[in-house]
């Protein structure tokens, strides 16, 4: 039965991402479009070149990364190694082989979840689930975090099915190696090792509790080189000093409050108009158009501009890198302060419009296109990713009423991981996709539930 299907989905799955390869590289090297690609490319080359973990190769003095943590650099590093320094086509083409493994990684999961049939479905709905390949033919962590998380959550999967310690070991590393690429995910097995063994009774059993807690200590284990390195070098035990939480609540505070293409028109004016009077007049004439309140506009646009000047002022790269994080301790500040005037306000914002976001607002088209879709065409990507959720439900809760309760928590956990970290900050449907190959194999679980219950 899997003979011809396997290939067949990888063969999709690759030309899949072929075509968004072809669509998307012109924005590889834009200066307007997913600027986060120019930090990896830049510490992708400092690897390749130097071995050292840094923006700034060609500084006489080491200055050390501290936005990003070294997971997705060094696969970027890598394959500049190997195919030259800058060549973002050779980063894609890899990401597209990555992208079939986690069809394969997918049809492993639902397998050992619900069968070979939804193991085959999950794999197809991955192949053609168009936001992977999009965020795989850019040079950005997306793909190649999913990929990893869905290896740890296979290698989690398989190691409360089979109860080996070994594998409970080999799931912390593969969290931790998760972490290394995303920050975001740093307490996701100790979310596992606490909340499984709560929500299973079977996982309370003293095997049980004692695979968990290698699981846990692998996890730990596996950080101690990198808090050990920002020690050494920033005198702090962190993940990564500026990338903290400061920047996500500050733009958190913000979001809901005016659509999502007026926010992005505040920006670029912030961003591009360099005359502060100017920059003023110009919000309030946008506020004018849109019949909208002037105050809190003026307010996001120079909260933004002020807080971007802690760390575009300094010229030295230590003195810039130290600035950045004084940067995120100031957005923090700011987002407390916003939250405590409309506390209730920002509650129903994160709970309607972030939620929403997070979990079913990706538009896989060029970013410099999107504003021109019709509306009715956003809302059709929006649908379909809002029906691939509420089929991840349902097969969770078929799983659990057929007796596989634990398979259903260990699928469901890492759902409502994503969504307790993100919720509070700012919402990008982007941030949940490391965990919709999950979502995907659940949604699979729905559709072919009966024929594997009586297979």
């Amino acid at each position: 039965m899997l003979r011809r299907p396997l290939p067949l989905i990888a063969l999709v799955a690759l030309a899949h991402a072929a075509l968004y390869i072809v669509y998307q590289q012109g924005e590889w090297q834009s200066t307007t479009a997913w600027t986060d690609q120019r930090g990896y490319q830049r510490l992708g080359a400092s690897l390749a070149t130097t071995g050292e973990f840094t923006r700034y190769a060609d500084s006489a003095v080491f200055v050390p990364e501290v936005i990003r943590t070294p997971g997705y650099p060094m696969f970027v590093g890598l394959i500049y190694r190997l195919f030259g320094v800058g060549n973002d086509l050779a980063v894609t083409v890899a990401q597209a082989f990555v992208f079939a493994a986690i069809c394969w990684l997918v049809f492993c999961v639902a397998r050992r979840a619900a069968g070979d049939r939804a193991g085959v479905v999950a794999a197809a709905m991955t192949a053609l689930y168009s936001p992977l390949p999009y965020f795989g033919s850019l040079i950005l962590t997306e793909l190649w975090t999913a990929f990893v998380a869905t290896a740890a959550i296979l290698m989690c999967l398989r190691a409360v099915q089979g109860g080996r310690l070994r594998d409970y070991a080999l799931a912390g590393v593969l969290f931790t190696a998760t972490t290394m690429v995303r920050p975001a995910f740093v307490l996701m097995p100790f979310f596992f090792a606490v909340g499984t063994p709560i929500l299973v009774r079977r996982q309370r059993t003293a095997a049980a509790l004692k695979g968990w807690g290698a699981l846990a200590a692998t996890a730990a284990i596996a950080l101690l080189p990198w808090f050990a390195y920002n020690y050494v070098n920033l005198g702090q035990l962190t993940l990564s000093p500026a990338g903290g939480i400061g920047r996500g609540l500050w733009e958190g505070s913000w979001q809901g409050r005016w659509s999502g293409r007026l926010q992005a028109e505040l920006i670029y004016f912030a961003d591009s108009i360099q005359d502060r009077d100017a920059l003023n007049r110009r919000v309030t004439e946008k506020a004018a158009e849109t019949n909208l309140p002037a105050a809190p506009m003026l307010q996001y646009v120079n909260e933004w501009r002020d807080i971007r000047d802690i760390w575009n002022t300094p010229t030295d790269p230590m003195e810039r890198a130290r600035a950045r994080v004084d940067a995120d301790r100031a957005y923090a500040s700011h987002a407390v302060a916003n939250m405590r005037r409309d506390p209730l306000g920002h509650v129903r914002r994160r709970l309607t419009t972030g939620l929403f976001v997070l979990w079913a607002a990706d538009v896989p088209v060029r970013y410099g296109d999107i504003n021109a879709l019709p509306t009715i065409a956003v809302r059709l990507m929006w649908l379909a990713q809002a029906v691939v959720l509420v089929l991840a439900v349902i097969g969770a809760v078929r799983l659990a009423r057929n007796g596989r309760w634990l398979e259903a928590v260990v699928l469901t956990l890492p759902i409502l991981y994503v969504t307790a970290v993100h919720l509070p900050l700012l919402c990008e449907a982007r941030q949940s996709l490391p965990i919709k190959p999950t979502v995907l194999a659940l949604a699979a679980i729905a559709v072919t539930f009966r024929q594997t219950a009586a297979s």
